[in-house]
Protein backbone atom coordinates (compact mmCIF):
# COMPACT_ATOMS: atom_id res chain seq x y z
CA UNK A 1 0.00 0.00 0.00
CA UNK A 2 1.56 3.61 -1.14
CA UNK A 3 1.85 5.22 1.96
CA UNK A 4 0.40 9.21 1.89
CA UNK A 5 3.29 11.85 2.31
CA UNK A 6 3.90 13.48 5.95
CA UNK A 7 2.95 16.92 4.53
CA UNK A 8 1.57 20.02 6.15
CA UNK A 9 -1.42 20.44 4.10
CA UNK A 10 -1.98 23.88 2.31
CA UNK A 11 -5.25 25.95 2.87
CA UNK A 12 -8.33 25.14 0.99
CA UNK A 13 -9.22 27.96 -1.68
CA UNK A 14 -8.73 29.73 -4.91
CA UNK A 15 -6.78 33.08 -5.24
CA UNK A 16 -9.46 35.58 -4.76
CA UNK A 17 -10.83 33.78 -1.82
CA UNK A 18 -10.26 35.64 1.46
CA UNK A 19 -8.15 33.38 3.36
CA UNK A 20 -5.34 33.08 -0.01
CA UNK A 21 -3.22 36.37 -0.80
CA UNK A 22 -4.54 37.95 -4.59
CA UNK A 23 -0.93 38.53 -5.55
CA UNK A 24 2.03 36.24 -6.26
CA UNK A 25 4.63 35.46 -4.49
CA UNK A 26 8.48 36.01 -6.08
CA UNK A 27 11.70 34.39 -4.16
CA UNK A 28 14.51 35.30 -6.17
CA UNK A 29 17.80 35.66 -5.06
CA UNK A 30 18.91 39.39 -4.15
CA UNK A 31 20.56 40.69 -7.41
CA UNK A 32 22.43 43.52 -6.15
CA UNK A 33 23.42 41.25 -2.96
CA UNK A 34 25.19 38.97 -5.08
CA UNK A 35 26.74 41.07 -7.39
CA UNK A 36 28.06 43.35 -4.02
CA UNK A 37 29.40 40.13 -2.59
CA UNK A 38 30.93 39.23 -5.30
CA UNK A 39 32.95 42.19 -6.33
CA UNK A 40 34.17 43.01 -2.67
CA UNK A 41 35.28 39.55 -2.46
CA UNK A 42 36.78 39.66 -6.34
CA UNK A 43 38.82 43.18 -5.17
CA UNK A 44 40.02 41.56 -1.82
CA UNK A 45 41.37 38.68 -3.90
CA UNK A 46 43.07 40.56 -6.37
CA UNK A 47 44.65 43.05 -3.29
CA UNK A 48 45.79 39.60 -2.27
CA UNK A 49 47.20 38.39 -5.01
CA UNK A 50 49.52 41.72 -5.32
CA UNK A 51 50.47 41.20 -2.15
CA UNK A 52 51.28 37.65 -2.69
CA UNK A 53 53.05 38.25 -5.79
CA UNK A 54 55.38 40.78 -3.43
CA UNK A 55 55.82 38.39 -1.20
CA UNK A 56 57.67 35.61 -3.92
CA UNK A 57 59.52 37.61 -5.34
CA UNK A 58 61.39 37.99 -1.90
CA UNK A 59 62.24 34.14 -2.33
CA UNK A 60 65.40 32.31 -3.65
CA UNK A 61 62.65 30.13 -5.17
CA UNK A 62 58.96 29.89 -5.48
CA UNK A 63 56.12 28.61 -7.89
CA UNK A 64 54.90 31.02 -10.52
CA UNK A 65 57.93 33.62 -9.79
CA UNK A 66 58.37 34.86 -13.35
CA UNK A 67 54.96 36.14 -13.18
CA UNK A 68 54.83 37.80 -9.36
CA UNK A 69 58.56 39.29 -10.76
CA UNK A 70 56.17 40.77 -13.56
CA UNK A 71 53.26 41.79 -11.45
CA UNK A 72 56.11 43.47 -8.65
CA UNK A 73 57.77 45.57 -11.34
CA UNK A 74 54.65 47.29 -12.36
CA UNK A 75 54.72 50.88 -10.09
CA UNK A 76 52.24 51.78 -7.18
CA UNK A 77 50.05 53.03 -7.87
CA UNK A 78 48.70 51.06 -11.07
CA UNK A 79 49.82 47.80 -9.41
CA UNK A 80 46.86 48.06 -6.69
CA UNK A 81 44.09 49.97 -8.85
CA UNK A 82 45.42 47.06 -11.59
CA UNK A 83 45.03 44.48 -8.93
CA UNK A 84 42.08 45.45 -7.49
CA UNK A 85 40.29 46.73 -10.65
CA UNK A 86 40.79 42.93 -12.68
CA UNK A 87 39.44 41.23 -9.15
CA UNK A 88 36.38 43.18 -8.84
CA UNK A 89 35.63 42.83 -12.78
CA UNK A 90 36.28 38.85 -12.27
CA UNK A 91 33.77 39.19 -9.14
CA UNK A 92 31.28 40.80 -11.38
CA UNK A 93 31.86 37.93 -13.71
CA UNK A 94 30.96 34.96 -11.09
CA UNK A 95 28.08 37.26 -10.12
CA UNK A 96 26.46 37.64 -13.11
CA UNK A 97 27.23 33.32 -13.73
CA UNK A 98 25.24 32.59 -10.23
CA UNK A 99 22.62 35.35 -11.09
CA UNK A 100 21.96 33.57 -14.19
CA UNK A 101 22.21 29.95 -12.67
CA UNK A 102 20.19 31.11 -9.40
CA UNK A 103 16.43 29.90 -9.40
CA UNK A 104 13.21 31.96 -9.38
CA UNK A 105 10.05 30.94 -8.09
CA UNK A 106 6.97 33.08 -8.65
CA UNK A 107 3.84 31.08 -6.57
CA UNK A 108 0.04 31.79 -7.24
CA UNK A 109 -3.04 30.53 -6.56
CA UNK A 110 -3.57 29.67 -9.92
CA UNK A 111 0.00 28.18 -10.62
CA UNK A 112 3.60 28.00 -9.90
CA UNK A 113 6.83 29.44 -12.74
CA UNK A 114 10.01 28.20 -12.01
CA UNK A 115 13.06 30.11 -13.34
CA UNK A 116 16.12 28.96 -14.25
CA UNK A 117 18.79 29.55 -17.01
CA UNK A 118 16.32 32.35 -18.71
CA UNK A 119 14.04 29.40 -18.91
CA UNK A 120 11.03 28.97 -17.53
CA UNK A 121 8.53 26.04 -16.60
CA UNK A 122 5.04 26.51 -15.61
CA UNK A 123 2.54 24.15 -13.63
CA UNK A 124 -1.11 24.66 -13.01
CA UNK A 125 -1.98 24.35 -9.66
CA UNK A 126 -4.26 21.35 -9.66
CA UNK A 127 -1.15 18.95 -11.24
CA UNK A 128 0.68 19.41 -8.15
CA UNK A 129 0.45 17.23 -5.01
CA UNK A 130 3.47 18.21 -2.91
CA UNK A 131 6.24 20.50 -2.45
CA UNK A 132 9.60 19.81 -0.83
CA UNK A 133 13.19 20.65 -0.32
CA UNK A 134 15.44 17.60 -1.24
CA UNK A 135 18.93 18.75 0.27
CA UNK A 136 19.66 21.64 -1.96
CA UNK A 137 16.73 21.18 -4.34
CA UNK A 138 13.49 22.16 -4.81
CA UNK A 139 10.89 19.01 -6.09
CA UNK A 140 7.38 19.71 -6.93
CA UNK A 141 5.59 16.44 -7.14
CA UNK A 142 2.27 15.56 -8.99
CA UNK A 143 -0.86 13.58 -7.94
CA UNK A 144 0.62 10.01 -8.46
CA UNK A 145 4.24 10.68 -7.12
CA UNK A 146 5.59 11.64 -10.51
CA UNK A 147 8.44 14.44 -10.12
CA UNK A 148 7.13 17.36 -12.14
CA UNK A 149 10.39 19.70 -11.73
CA UNK A 150 13.56 18.76 -9.81
CA UNK A 151 16.06 22.43 -9.68
CA UNK A 152 18.63 23.37 -7.58
CA UNK A 153 17.86 25.81 -5.45
CA UNK A 154 19.78 28.20 -2.86
CA UNK A 155 16.22 30.17 -1.56
CA UNK A 156 15.66 30.45 2.15
CA UNK A 157 13.53 27.01 2.92
CA UNK A 158 11.24 28.74 5.40
CA UNK A 159 10.75 31.92 2.65
CA UNK A 160 9.66 28.84 0.52
CA UNK A 161 7.73 26.89 2.89
CA UNK A 162 5.42 30.07 3.22
CA UNK A 163 5.01 30.92 -0.05
CA UNK A 164 3.60 27.75 -1.14
CA UNK A 165 1.66 27.25 2.08
CA UNK A 166 0.00 30.92 1.78
CA UNK A 167 -1.20 29.82 -1.78
CA UNK A 168 -2.85 26.80 -0.86
CA UNK A 169 -0.06 24.18 -1.39
CA UNK A 170 1.09 20.89 0.60
CA UNK A 171 4.60 21.57 1.47
CA UNK A 172 6.54 18.84 3.54
CA UNK A 173 10.04 19.87 5.51
CA UNK A 174 12.06 16.28 3.24
CA UNK A 175 10.90 13.70 0.75
CA UNK A 176 8.31 11.26 2.12
CA UNK A 177 9.41 9.01 -0.50
CA UNK A 178 12.61 8.77 0.31
CA UNK A 179 12.71 5.25 1.67
CA UNK A 180 11.20 3.77 -2.32
CA UNK A 181 14.76 5.01 -3.79
CA UNK A 182 17.20 2.23 -5.16
CA UNK A 183 20.54 2.85 -6.45
CA UNK A 184 21.02 2.32 -9.97
CA UNK A 185 23.62 -0.87 -11.56
CA UNK A 186 24.39 -1.25 -14.59
CA UNK A 187 21.20 -4.08 -15.67
CA UNK A 188 19.05 -3.36 -13.05
CA UNK A 189 15.82 -5.19 -13.34
CA UNK A 190 12.12 -3.50 -12.84
CA UNK A 191 12.79 -0.57 -15.23
CA UNK A 192 10.58 0.41 -17.94
CA UNK A 193 12.47 -0.43 -21.32
CA UNK A 194 15.11 2.38 -22.42
CA UNK A 195 15.59 3.49 -18.84
CA UNK A 196 18.71 1.31 -18.28
CA UNK A 197 20.42 2.83 -21.17
CA UNK A 198 19.34 6.53 -20.32
CA UNK A 199 20.67 6.13 -16.52
CA UNK A 200 24.19 4.75 -18.61
CA UNK A 201 24.27 7.82 -20.55
CA UNK A 202 23.68 10.16 -17.78
CA UNK A 203 26.24 8.46 -15.36
CA UNK A 204 28.76 9.59 -17.75
CA UNK A 205 27.17 13.46 -17.88
CA UNK A 206 27.55 13.46 -14.70
CA UNK A 207 31.03 12.22 -14.22
CA UNK A 208 32.33 14.37 -16.79
CA UNK A 209 32.87 17.95 -16.15
CA UNK A 210 30.71 20.20 -18.05
CA UNK A 211 27.72 18.20 -18.94
CA UNK A 212 25.34 19.39 -16.12
CA UNK A 213 22.75 20.33 -18.62
CA UNK A 214 22.74 17.03 -20.62
CA UNK A 215 22.30 15.57 -17.26
CA UNK A 216 19.36 17.64 -16.34
CA UNK A 217 18.30 16.37 -19.82
CA UNK A 218 18.89 12.87 -19.33
CA UNK A 219 16.80 13.17 -16.39
CA UNK A 220 13.51 14.49 -18.44
CA UNK A 221 13.81 11.90 -20.52
CA UNK A 222 13.78 9.14 -17.28
CA UNK A 223 10.85 11.21 -16.24
CA UNK A 224 8.77 10.72 -19.32
CA UNK A 225 9.80 7.13 -19.03
CA UNK A 226 7.77 7.57 -15.40
CA UNK A 227 11.11 7.30 -13.78
CA UNK A 228 12.16 9.71 -10.77
CA UNK A 229 15.97 9.73 -10.44
CA UNK A 230 17.68 12.09 -7.46
CA UNK A 231 21.45 11.94 -7.63
CA UNK A 232 23.88 11.83 -4.46
CA UNK A 233 27.28 11.92 -4.81
CA UNK A 234 27.53 11.17 -8.93
CA UNK A 235 25.34 8.62 -7.65
CA UNK A 236 21.59 7.84 -8.97
CA UNK A 237 18.89 6.62 -7.58
CA UNK A 238 15.30 6.03 -8.27
CA UNK A 239 12.03 5.37 -7.86
CA UNK A 240 9.02 4.59 -9.81
CA UNK A 241 5.82 6.30 -9.17
CA UNK A 242 2.71 5.60 -7.61
CA UNK A 243 -0.37 4.21 -10.08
Amino acid sequence: MQKEPDARAGREGRPNEPNEPNEPTVLAESTWGILALCVVAGAVAGELVRLLAGWLVTLRWAPFKGPAELLDSVPEPWVSIGAVTVGALLGLFAALVLLHESLAVRVSGRCVVLTIREQSQEFARDKIRLVFPDGKQLVLLGHHSEELAREDCGLDKRRLADAFTEHGYAWADADPYSAEFRRWVPGTPGLPEGANALFKAREKALKKEGDAEDARELRRELARLGVVVRDEDKRQYWRLPSR
